[in-house]
């Protein structure tokens, strides 16, 4: 199957100021999202988006290829969904697979591209696959909302007194994959397509960049990641 990676590196990001070229543990952030994408064996090409010079020359500098976006599809409020069709548009090119890698979420092997792939491959109905991790602590039942007098209700009230290991487990997108069909995406054009199945990641390959904070925390689990421990 052909597969298109997307690495979508816009730089006007407003909580943090230009991350996706932003050193972190010894490399630019959007160096990771290559790497694993060159690494891979089953993608057949892969393309940086984005509007920022500095970014381009970065992607370069890690041998990738570059299609510059529109100003349009470059704001604060634009959708990945118009980039993507932007980035088809403009390469006029068949592909089985458009595969989407957020350089936000850093920690992923090739590996994990390579078997959400073959999870198409292997069966011919899958529409679109979404990486995933289990939520363990973090879950429904253990959630609430407050109205105006601090009043709590429970989101999972037959849940809340059960222990984490009786739960039910539920599952977040963790954004490190995103993949579909280029014909369901053409036809409905929304990268998470209604009808998906989940590629289940390790809860601690939960990792997504969006704060100075996340930026801490992530530094370390890379160090962590880099020596085989996550």
């Amino acid at each position: 199957m052909k597969t298109l990676a997307i690495i979508p590196a816009r730089a006007g990001s407003k909580g943090v100021p230009k991350k996706n070229i932003r050193e972190i543990a010894g490399k630019p952030l959007l160096a990771y999202a290559i790497e694993t994408a060159k690494a891979s064996k089953l993608i057949t090409k892969t393309i940086v988006s984005t509007e920022s010079d500095e970014v381009i020359e970065v992607a370069k500098t890690y041998g990738c290829e570059v299609l510059k976006r529109t100003e349009k599809n470059a704001q604060d409020h634009s959708l990945i969904d118009d980039v993507i069709k932007e980035i088809l548009e403009k390469l006029n090119e068949d592909f089985d697979i458009i595969m989407l890698l957020q350089p936000t979420a850093p920690i992923r092997e090739a590996e994990d591209v390579d078997k959400v792939i073959k999870m198409f491959i292997q069966d011919k109905n899958t529409e679109c696959v979404v990486s995933v991790v289990p939520l363990g602590d973090i879950h429904p039942a253990h959630m609430y909302t407050l109205d105006n007098a601090q009043n709590m209700e429970s989101l999972e009230e037959d849940g809340e007194r059960k222990r984490r290991q009786d739960l039910n487990p539920f599952y977040i997108r963790n954004g490190c994959i995103y993949a579909i069909k280029q014909n369901i995406f053409k036809k409905n054009g929304k990268i998470i397509h209604d009808k998906k199945k989940a590629y289940v990641m390790p809860e601690l390959r939960w990792a997504n960049i969006d704060t100075e904070r996340d930026f801490l925390m992530i530094e370390v689990l890379i160090k962590q990641w880099k020596k085989g421990l996550l």
